[in-house]
């Protein structure tokens, strides 16, 4: 007979010249549709739900997993399952270059030491928003068709891989934004940048894109302050936020938390105060790359009129946000790894 199985997973790769791993488990996960357990950050869109919906529909399977965060700062799960791992069933490169190691656990009281202790702990979606709804959606759906309201049904299931937020291996890149279809006075806005920022102006020293990103990102990294660099062909602004009690003006309706976000800070000052880029207008006008010299290379060759480059979201932060059922602006966080689709499926 076939036995209930965990699926331990890790991926090795190379990051700003050093090696992590990143641990996990594949695991079913009961859907909560009300988010109490289930913790989200971030919006999610009409487009990518309609398509994943239809994957589910014509499926009855998951493909891919979602990335969920469980918090264990004595990081027992990782260590207890470590002690019980043999040969792993898959060992791939991806195509990402990262190398990708599943392994199968079946013994029942490892399993049922694994659920006790997540029981009732919060979780946080970390990767697939739209995808967790569409099982929330594909759920209700299925239960009107047939009729089938057990809670065990196996629409009320989701392929999850759950991992430590504390992992070492886990790592969240920053996401820059790219300006387009906007006339900009810069002898008009440093005044404004000025009211909230300190602003340095640096020239542009190389003609190499990586070289220069390389440089910006090392001027604007900081533990404590709130740093970005505007980006334009002949130069580049360091602005440094000057007090974060200026964003308790701007967006009341948020937590303190939610306005001490660099993304927030980036959106309300600058793009809306200064640029008029808002919520109504954002996708004219924003596009997003998580290159950093790409940032640098699309306004070189004129394709957008300047660039954001900004530090990463803090974990901390993204679970901050969450715990108070906010979400954060688009394109806040990006986790690396990606998981590999398609490694174990839940077939319906």
């Amino acid at each position: 007979a076939e036995k209930e199985a965990i699926y331990p997973y890790k991926i090795r790769f190379t990051i700003n010249n050093t090696q992590k791993t990143m641990n996990g488990f594949f695991a079913l996960l009961k859907i909560d549709p009300t988010y109490q357990q289930v913790k989200a950050h971030e919006h999610t869109l009409s487009k990518p739900k309609a398509d994943r919906l239809n994957l589910m529909r014509a499926c009855h399977a998951n493909l891919e997993p979602i990335q969920l965060l469980f918090i264990d700062e004595k990081d027992t799960i990782r260590t207890t399952i470590d002690k019980n791992l043999s040969e792993p069933i898959i060992n791939v490169k991806g195509y990402d270059g990262f190398t990708h190691t599943l392994w199968k656990i079946d013994q029942p009281e490892l399993i049922q030491q694994i659920k006790t202790y997540l029981k009732n702990q919060n979780l946080f979606i970390a990767d697939g928003h739209h995808r967790y709804q569409t099982a929330i959606n594909y759920a209700n759906e299925q239960k009107e068709k047939t009729g089938n309201t057990k809670p065990d049904a196996t629409f009320n299931y989701r392929l999850v891989i759950l991992a430590n937020m504390f992992d070492e291996g886990l790592a969240i890149l920053p996401t820059h934004r790219l300006i387009q279809n906007l006339k900009i006075n810069f002898d008009e806005i440093i005044p404004q940048l000025k009211s909230y920022f300190l602003v340095e102006e640096k020239p542009v020293s190389s003609m190499n894109a990586e070289e220069t990103a390389e440089h910006i990102m090392k001027t604007i990294h900081t533990t404590t302050n709130h740093k970005f660099a505007l980006y334009t062909k002949e130069k580049y602004l360091i602005l440094t936020l000057k007090d974060e009690k200026i964003m308790d003006d701007f967006a009341q309706e948020h937590s303190d938390t939610w306005r001490k976000l660099d993304v927030s800070i980036l959106h309300k000052l600058i793009l809306e105060q200064i640029l008029g880029i808002t919520e109504h207008n954002l996708e004219d006008h924003v596009k997003y790359t998580r290159v950093d010299s790409e940032a640098i290379k699309l306004v070189n060759n004129g394709k957008y009129n300047l660039s954001f480059l900004m530090n990463a979201t803090k974990i901390d932060e993204l679970k901050k946000v969450a715990e108070q059922g906010e979400h954060m602006p688009q394109k806040s966080t990006y986790f690396l790894p990606k998981m590999l689709s398609g490694l174990v499926i839940y077939k319906m």
